[in-house]
């Protein structure tokens, strides 16, 4: 037994051993073996003790968990990849609903649509889709769940060519904050369909998507590692606009990490890193890579045809759980002033190493409407991260971060959701403009008036209309 305290009423005695019976998957508590890892998320920074930890085994447990959460009052952290910046996916004494073991998926390849739960990774989707030649545009990373990366919007190595990941989003099976289960499509509460589609967790909890599926087979990925010039700098983002659309850049201004392809001098040393992936015709892929090459002349340069999931090779040691910093902003350009702030911050690096990730965004993710999505920042050309590791107790990385960040922040256009730490209320407002923030509020109070799904980068419902008496 267990007491929850319910904000409206008395305590309200939570029988753990009767809601395991009634669940198909298991709890894991506090005393059991499993408990110490199975609490911890892929943010390090965040150390919570839940009550319970849920790992649901299909929809109805969802919904079993969804309506102990309601009725007891106790918090619901929702867990499906895990890696919220802000460790969103644990909460201290209240329960933890991890989807993490919910994994099908279903792909068909004739109607190139394919059906997705909530515990898959990008990386697991995206090699069972190359199967058949066929992709859906996800994030950067192969250890990031597909549930959290679609809610945000979904910006990764095809935004250029395919646009968001919401943009290939069908449908949605949602568990309501009333436990029920329903379809949010553009046919069936297309109200609910718009929010999820960047507006977060705030509505639901989601247990099977829809994805459409498009061709990408062979590509050509690598990364290009140059001097980290101002002239360099300064000629990124219009070099990679004027690129085509099938080729997509995330650049690193960082210290070079050791690797077989790397001169030994050159490591520790920072350099404008420029990885890609270009989804064209591979013998085309040289001549769209050149203006780049053009940039400064390369300290190292590795280029290979490869499955398009062949470029999670990259980026698989951002898969580890890690204790880092993180600030991001939208910006449309990299001026003069961002261009100095970024080289003087790398000539005072902090001893653990920094990241600044510059990705230029432009190309299909800018060719659906503003207002048809939650997303609402389509017409921006680059998001900035600045992506610092620490380690415990050690403030000093964290300190220069948020000060490189407030050199910056007078050029912010806004935010991406996916990439907000717990930052407040007004950063939360950043990243959704005034017209869709209180359109948000209302899908909220339609569709979670109580705020049950607060554990996120939280959307308040709009306040009661109120009735005026005649």
């Amino acid at each position: 037994m267990a007491l929850a305290h319910h904000p409206e009423h008395q305590p309200v005695e939570l029988d753990l051993a009767a809601l395991e019976g009634a669940l198909r998957g298991r709890i894991i508590l506090p005393a059991d073996a499993e408990y110490e890892e199975a609490r911890h998320v892929h943010n390090l920074a965040v150390e919570k003790h839940p009550l319970a930890i849920i790992q649901a085994a299909d929809t109805a447990d969802v919904a079993l968990v969804v309506d102990v959460a309601r009725e007891t009052g106790l918090d619901l952290a929702i867990r499906g990849g895990g890696h919220s910046l802000a460790g969103y996916g644990t909460v201290d004494g209240g329960l933890v609903l991890d989807l993490s073991q919910m994994r099908g998926l279903h792909i068909d390849p004739e109607r190139r649509l394919a059906w997705a739960q909530p515990g898959i990774t990008a990386g697991e989707y995206s090699a069972a889709a190359a199967a058949h030649g066929l992709a859906t545009p996800f994030g950067d990373a192969p250890s990031v769940g597909v549930a959290g990366l679609t809610l945000g919007g979904g910006i990764g190595w095809l935004v250029r060519k395919y646009g968001l990941t919401i943009d290939a989003l069908v449908s949605a099976e949602v568990v309501t904050a009333d436990g029920r289960v329903v379809t949010a499509s553009a046919d069936e509460n297309p109200d609910l369909f718009w929010a999820i589609r960047g507006g977060g967790g705030n509505f639901g909890v989601i247990t099977r998507f829809v994805f459409r599926l498009y061709p990408v087979g062979m590509v050509v990925g690598g990364a290009l590692f140059l001097p980290p010039t101002r002239e360099a700098l300064a000629a990124l983002v219009p070099t990679a606009k004027a690129a085509p659309a099938e080729l997509t850049t995330i650049a690193f201004l960082m210290p070079i990490m050791p690797a077989p392809f790397i001169p030994e001098p050159l490591v520790g040393q920072p350099a404008l890193v420029i990885m890609y992936v270009w989804c064209g015709e591979l013998d085309q892929a040289d001549a769209a890579l050149a203006p780049f090459r053009a940039l400064a002349e390369p300290l190292a340069d590795l280029s290979m045809p490869m499955p398009y999931p062949g470029i999670y090779e990259f980026t698989k040691q951002a898969s580890a759980p890690s204790r880092e910093i993180v600030r991001s902003m939208f910006l449309d350009e990299l001026d003069d002033e961002v261009v100095d702030t970024m080289l003087a911050r790398v000539a005072t690096m902090p001893a653990t190493g920094s990241i600044t990730q510059i990705r230029v965004i432009s190309g299909a993710m800018g060719e659906t409407d503003t207002s048809a999505t939650a997303f609402s920042h389509r017409e921006r050309q680059v998001l900035l991260a600045l992506i610092t590791p620490f380690t415990e107790g050690d403030d000093a990385p964290i300190d220069w971060t948020k000060a490189y960040f407030e050199e910056l922040r007078p050029k912010a256009l806004g935010v991406y959701s996916n990439f907000l730490e717990a930052e407040g209320n007004a950063r939360i407002r950043e990243a959704y403009p005034t017209g869709t923030f209180e359109r948000l509020r209302e899908v909220k109070r339609s569709w979670d008036p109580g705020n049950l799904f607060r554990l996120n980068q939280n959307i308040p419902p709009a306040a009661p209309a109120r009735v005026v008496q005649a």
